[in-house]
């Protein structure tokens, strides 16, 4: 369940509208709302899950809890915004995604802009999260 602002019937939060790999070690990232730049930009509030566990690019298997110890480390990948939005980054990681793993893109704790606090999920239903490496 989402905790709805109910002025603007949008999420208190912001939502992960879509990930697409852009490059064999980037990942564009798309929220459906401008993010705090601290919380978007923090490879720590990541998870990459994988159908071929913990290997690459990916973080945590596909069974894996996510927590801080399997979360994106800084010496795995950076976070960049592409443009002024605040809702496009790329992910720039250290090594390829490898060809025909199934990648889910896994935020958490990011916030809207100018908002800090929230302790929870940034993907949903609708979330375009998932792509296959080529």
């Amino acid at each position: 369940m989402y905790n709805y602002n109910i002025s603007r019937q949008m999420p208190a939060h912001p939502i992960l509208l879509e990930a697409r790999q852009i490059a064999p070690n980037q990942i564009l990232i798309t929220y459906d709302q401008p993010t705090n730049l601290a919380s978007a930009t923090n490879v720590s509030n990541y998870w990459i899950r994988s159908n071929m566990g913990p290997v690459g690019i990916a973080s945590v298997g596909m069974t894996d809890s996510l927590n801080a110890k399997n979360a994106l480390r800084p010496d795995m990948a950076k976070i960049t915004p592409v443009d002024n939005s605040k809702t496009k980054y790329v992910i720039t990681f250290n090594v390829n995604a490898m060809s025909g793993v199934m990648y889910t893109v896994l935020p958490c704790y990011v916030n809207l802009e100018g908002r800090t606090g929230y302790m929870g999920e940034n993907w949903g239903p609708a979330s375009r999260n998932m792509f296959t490496g080529v």
